[in-house]
């Protein structure tokens, strides 16, 4: 289905196949459109326009890339939900049917001089351009888009405002355990399902965990503790073998860490593992990580022997001496990038790892 121009009275008029339907009284229409009008049509406010008179936040350019590189990476996969405008004239909705069904559905013509701005959906917009700046093919796909007839800012700035009030991200655990272009997140829920101390013990949709909780960690840490381990970006891919060696290397730490394996074994409550010590938590799970990939680098074939040494760590919360400042702030578990540098710099000198000059350089600093 493509855009056509009709006469419109006085001028021109795009014209899109659509349904009508009816909110708050007011008729609203869902268009599909050809992406490659999307940046023609549909306007957003400039940056100098004051707040008050615009109908949506100020675009932010940086995460145009992002989403726009999905959009390439991704042709035959992508998903791309609505975009929400408001249209300053009068329309034209040319019904299917006088009666029934088929009295909704028909043809919705905006005239080409009409002001049509986005309520949500500005960066949407601009990385469908700067997508289609790539892979012109784009440009023939749809994406549906939500009309509403509206001539009065005030309205819009009231939409914008309904809109978002009630826009609630899904957690960082249920993200990961969802998204299956993600090699990390492959990872995770691999170890979450197969791999102790992890299996039966992580918390899936949540990335925090209640104090009743029969949970260890979250899906979302070990996913941060993975990439840590093999020093990997969050585009990165994991390897067969490397999923494998993670396997094998939390196994063995979970033989080190006599407290995980009493969990395991039901001896001991998660919560209350969680409320003592330090190793329960998504801080220790990082850190271990980040001891993991200096042992694997420097000894390939001896980590295990190694890592045996971190049995004599003394991960007990009420150790103030040892982890207020590094793995705690005033008592509390801190996820800080330096808490857990310092936290790992910890097990490091346990298993007699050398501390990079960054790291000794941040222990001047936490012992000043």
């Amino acid at each position: 289905m493509t855009a056509t121009e009709s006469n419109f009275d006085s001028g021109y008029s795009h014209t899109f196949p659509a349904i009508r339907g009816v909110q708050a009284g007011r008729s609203f229409y869902i268009a599909m459109c050809p992406m490659r009008i999307i940046p023609k049509i549909f306007m957003f406010d400039e940056e100098e326009v004051p707040a008050t008179l615009r109908a949506q936040r100020v675009l932010n350019r940086n995460r145009i890339p992002e989403l726009s590189s999905y959009l390439v990476d991704n042709p035959d996969g992508y998903v791309l939900s609505a975009l929400t405008a408001s249209i300053n004239s009068e329309i034209n909705f040319l019904p299917a049917a006088d009666s029934g069904p088929q009295a909704n559905m028909g043809m919705l013509s905006i005239p080409m001089d009409a002001q049509i701005l986005i309520n949500d959906g500005q960066h949407r917009r601009a990385a469908i351009e700067a997508a289609m700046n790539e892979n012109p093919e784009l440009g023939f796909d749809n994406v549906p888009v939500l009309f509403f007839i509206d001539v009065q800012l005030q309205r819009s700035q009231q939409m914008f405002a309904d809109l978002n009030k009630y826009a609630v991200r899904p957690s960082t655990s249920l993200s990961t355990l969802y998204d299956h272009r993600d090699s990390s997140s492959d990872l995770a829920r691999y170890l979450a399902l197969t791999t102790l101390p992890f299996k039966g013990f992580t918390e899936l949709e949540k990335s925090s965990i209640s104090n009743r909780s029969t949970k260890l960690f979250t899906l979302s840490s070990i996913k941060h503790a993975n990439r840590a381990l093999f020093r990997k970006g969050a585009k990165d891919a994991f390897t067969d073998e490397e999923r494998d060696l993670a396997a094998s290397y939390w196994q063995a730490v979970t033989e080190v860490i006599s407290d995980w394996q009493q969990v395991v074994d039901k001896k001991v409550a998660a919560a209350e593992l969680r409320e003592n010590y330090i190793h329960s938590h998504g801080i220790a799970l990082q850190a271990l990580g980040v001891l993991g990939a200096e042992l694997l680098q420097k000894y390939p074939k001896d980590w295990r022997r190694r890592l045996v040494k971190l049995n004599s760590v003394d991960w007990s919360r009420s150790n103030a001496d040892l982890w207020e400042g590094r793995a705690t702030i005033h008592g509390r578990i801190s996820k800080a990038r330096s808490n857990i540098t310092l936290t790992a710099n910890v097990l490091k000198n346990k298993v007699g790892l050398e501390l990079s000059e960054d790291e000794k350089t941040l222990e001047q600093k936490y012992g000043t």
